[in-house]
């Protein structure tokens, strides 16, 4: 095989997304022949070269692909593991005796319920975290207060949530008001580090609660919480269609 970026070989090793990758390299935790690989623009030959993450060697060979939903609870960390000893995505993967190595693609707040994608097909992870995609992720989200109209355009159109950093474009449609929240379904194609809590927050209207409904043409459908269930073939050929990977 010709060289290729190292945190490419990783993913699709099925060892991690591409950015969590990254973020191993960085750490030096991957290594090349014996030799810390920890700058990002660095190749290897998968055929050739001894590669071994956190001391484990990277097989080339083809590893088997597998794809899940989940119901992601509250008070659970998007993690396999927490130094804190708090609830993971590995402890729901061990209640429904799911023994296969998975990883969750992108990130749900702890306190954040909602759909959950996980898998150890680490190009398709690194495709629906990617902006670039377009893939729409679906919220319903309560905020306090009743934003009005004008507000809402402001956040439609992508508000500043950090220094230097503007957000993309959004969907926002108001779904139910109460006496002193409202309800609204968000669509974002980007997923910043607690990006909605930051835009409404911006705005003057603290999140009270955010559930993940949707990624792409996936959707909670009849989950509960807890649960985990494969993709149906059908499923997965949709979402590669949506990715451009048919």
């Amino acid at each position: 095989m010709a060289l290729e970026r190292l945190q490419k070989i990783i993913a699709r090793a099925g060892i991690a997304s591409r950015r969590r990758a990254e973020q191993l390299m960085l750490e030096g935790r991957v290594t090349v022949n014996g030799k810390v690989a920890n700058k990002l623009g660095m190749r290897a030959d998968a055929e050739v070269d001894h590669i071994k993450v956190n001391g484990k060697l990277l097989h080339s060979g083809s590893v088997p692909k597998h794809y899940f939903v989940a119901f992601k609870p509250q008070r659970m960390i998007t993690s396999l593991a927490d130094p804190e000893g708090r609830s993971t995505v590995a402890d729901m993967l061990r209640a429904q005796k799911i023994r296969i190595r998975v990883f969750p693609v992108g990130r749900l707040d702890w306190d954040a319920d909602g759909l959950l994608l996980l898998t150890n097909d680490g190009e398709l992870a690194n495709r629906v975290m990617h902006p670039r995609t377009h893939l729409p992720k679906i919220y319903w989200v309560k905020v306090k207060g009743h934003p009005s109209e004008q507000v809402l355009e402001r956040l439609r159109k992508g508000v500043k949530i950090e220094k230097g950093v503007q957000t993309l474009p959004i969907k926002v449609i108001r779904e139910r008001v109460t006496e002193g929240n409202t309800v609204f379904k968000v669509v974002l194609i980007e997923g910043r580090h607690h990006q909605l809590k930051k835009m409404f927050e911006r705005v003057g209207h603290p999140v009270r609660a955010i559930r993940r409904i949707a990624i792409g043409s996936l959707s909670l459908g009849q989950l509960h919480k807890g649960e985990i269930r494969r993709l149906a073939p059908a499923e997965l050929a949709r979402l590669k269609k949506e990715l451009g990977m048919e």
